[in-house]
């Protein structure tokens, strides 16, 4: 199949309206050319119909300045601002009520909590209300020729926007997103689509933009693809005396100390875990002083929906709101 099956008039009228907006068009560069070359030989791509598309593409310099200074370089006191605000607890709340079968029915089979499911859509787009306005395909090629520090990433991510776009018959010029190409509800780049989203209403379509339950379904089999642990601990929050913890603080995520070895550190955790349990020992930057975590294998998986702790700590503590506020307003029975 063929770029032009998707949505020919379309697309062709969408090149005249960008035609109209740009009175000049410079030619693409090599590393565009190359490109579209390898979608030619590697995806039987029509060569002058992807040709015609980027002809149009202009890089965008918002974008740059946006993916240069992301939220998560902010300290976790701030950070932590952003998400866990009462009209953010609340519209979770309000959401988990209206979709709480879809949610019942997801994590029985899935086994991923129903709040982490509402807060990671609550983390990422306000549960559906702000899921971008950047044309993905935009984006996507910015950062694929115009930021070299990741142009292998988002040349990836470009050669999988254009095939699920042909797979799922939508015009490539159409839909829009974050200024780093993610999509939908739950934020997904086009990779992660096309390995993880899931039809779970099964009406023949993946739905992240509009279909509730595509998205509570997708969001939960990318979690359990990245091996999540039903049932199993997320983050505890450690007691330290002394600073001796600060010897194993390092960039890395995933978790690397048995639970034996944080007596040496003087680091206690209040909630009994098996002998064999590794943990990460996370620091995050307060007003005054630090807050000291020990993080498990989920923390790590959350983490893989966004590579920072910040994040998935924003995710996690945005997850506990969430659930204590909907069993208190239903007296500890879930609706």
């Amino acid at each position: 199949m063929k770029l032009k099956t998707i949505a020919a008039p379309i697309l062709l009228a969408s090149a005249a309206l960008i035609m109209n907006a740009c009175a000049t068009h410079t030619r693409q560069p090599e590393a565009v050319q190359v490109f579209i070359k390898k979608m030619v030989d590697s995806h039987g791509f029509d060569e002058s119909e992807l040709a015609e598309v980027f002809e149009y593409l202009t890089v965008k310099d918002d974008i740059l300045k946006k993916i240069t200074t992301p939220a998560e370089a902010m300290p976790w006191y701030r950070y932590r601002k952003i998400f866990l605000t009462e009209a953010r607890i609340n519209d979770g709340v309000k959401f988990w009520h209206d979709n709480a079968k879809v949610l019942e029915d997801a994590e029985r089979r899935y086994g991923v909590p129903a709040a982490i499911i509402v807060a990671i859509i609550g983390v990422e787009t306000r549960y559906g209300q702000h899921t971008g306005k950047h044309r993905v395909i935009d984006a996507l090629y910015t950062l694929a020729f115009d930021y070299p520090q990741r142009s292998t990433f988002f040349q990836h991510e470009l050669e999988n926007y254009l095939l699920l776009c042909r797979d799922e018959h939508i015009n490539p010029l159409e839909l829009a997103g974050s200024y780093a190409g993610a999509m939908g509800m739950p934020q997904f780049m086009p990779s992660s689509y096309r390995s993880y989203a899931a039809d779970f209403d099964n009406d023949g379509r993946r739905d992240i933009w509009h279909n509730k339950a595509d998205v509570i379904a997708s969001i939960a089999n990318y979690f359990v693809k990245h091996h999540w642990q039903t049932g199993q601990a997320i983050a505890l929050p450690a007691q330290a005396t002394g600073e001796k913890y600060r010897t194993v603080l390092n960039d890395q995520l995933k978790p690397d100390l048995r639970l034996a070895e944080l007596e040496s550190l003087d680091l206690k955790i209040s909630v009994p875990l098996a002998l064999d349990t590794k943990v990460k020992i996370l620091a995050l930057k307060q007003e005054e002083g630090e807050e000291v975590w020990a993080v498990l294998d989920n923390f790590y998986c959350l983490t893989r929906y966004n590579h920072s702790p910040l994040y998935a700590m924003a995710v996690y503590q945005l997850s506990q709101a969430i659930f204590n506020k909907v069993a208190l307003n239903n007296k500890g029975a879930f609706p």
